[in-house]
């Protein structure tokens, strides 16, 4: 039963990651072009297109890690593969969760009305480090990486190994010294994203609310859209720290070895690992218009196309 609700939850996921890499790869054309066209690279532009094609390489390495652990269980498990799966996959996320962050200390940053002097200081000079902090977002992901393909084969072992009457108190002992440097590994490598995340976002929420209120202490009694606006600048920024927050969660749980391979655990964890990125970039795309108009020269065009094979 659970082996049917792992394949049940891969497939699933593999659909997510599909949906994903669609939404992804939207950002990064529309964000690529705007920085082809304008021959100067904003900090948001710069932020999107490393933010998509690190989901990218994510999504689609997620994808074929699906399909090797159903279709080549007995390859994929090998030493080598594994390791090099895992710490990829490893990497791939840290960077992902780095430049999630980034985006939400931008979206605080340029919105957020605080008047405080250091405030004002980050926002007149955000622009001109912005480049550095994701080259070294990068390198500290892929540094607290590496630590990974030392550890997590032996931790898979400790776990699926069966245990002898004999070994098994000195196996218990590895086990839990192999899990406990994982957990700090992955402790150390996510947990300053997640804060600037958090801290950025409630800071924004805090200042969007704060505005939003001054609005409706002020209105006329007619609907006000830039009233409008902010409430769904909240809701949107409100669904990116859920999912920012769940995706941690699921990510900590599978680089810990908290389940059994294909348990139901695994599996759960797997979906939401791949619907959390996917959710950003659909929520990315209908918050903004410019990414949404892609999506609509496509459908357009394709009607079009359609149209003209009819008549």
């Amino acid at each position: 039963m659970s082996d049917l609700f792992s394949a049940i939850c891969l497939i699933i996921a593999i659909i997510e990651s599909m949906m994903g890499l669609l939404g992804n790869a939207t950002i990064l054309a529309v964000s690529s072009t705007s920085c082809i066209r304008s021959k100067i690279s904003s900090s948001y532009d710069m932020i999107m297109i490393f933010l998509s094609l690190s989901r990218l390489f994510l999504q689609s390495w997620m994808m074929l890690d699906f399909f090797l652990s159903l279709f080549c269980e007995a390859s994929y498990y090998e030493e080598n593969l594994y390791v090099t799966f895992k710490t990829v996959f490893v990497f791939l996320n840290y960077s992902s969760l780095w430049f999630a962050a980034w985006l939400s200390v931008f979206y605080c940053i340029k919105v957020a009305s605080f008047t405080q002097s250091f405030f004002i200081w980050l926002k007149q000079r955000f622009s001109s480090f912005m480049p550095w902090m994701l080259i070294i977002s990068s390198l500290f992901s892929f540094v607290m990486s590496l630590p990974f393909s030392w550890d997590i084969y032996d931790v898979h072992n400790n776990l699926t190994t069966p245990l002898t009457m004999r070994n098994s108190s000195e196996r218990r002992g590895t086990m839990k010294t192999s899990l406990l440097i994982l957990i700090l590994l992955c402790n150390a490598g996510i947990a300053l994203p997640l804060i600037m995340f958090v801290v950025s976002s409630i800071l924004l929420i805090k200042s969007l609310w704060r505005h939003t209120r001054q609005m409706q202490n002020n209105a006329t009694g007619f609907r006000d859209p830039s009233q409008e606006a902010h409430i769904g600048a909240i809701k949107s920024v409100f669904s990116f720290l859920i999912l920012y927050i769940t995706n941690f969660i699921a990510l900590v749980l599978i680089l810990s070895d908290a389940f059994l391979p294909f348990s139901i655990g695994e599996a759960i964890c797997i979906v939401v690992m791949a619907a959390c990125p996917a959710g950003h970039s659909m929520v990315l795309i209908w918050s903004n218009p410019k990414f949404r108009e892609m999506p609509a020269r496509i459908l357009q065009h394709i009607n079009c196309h359609v149209r003209t094979r009819s008549m």
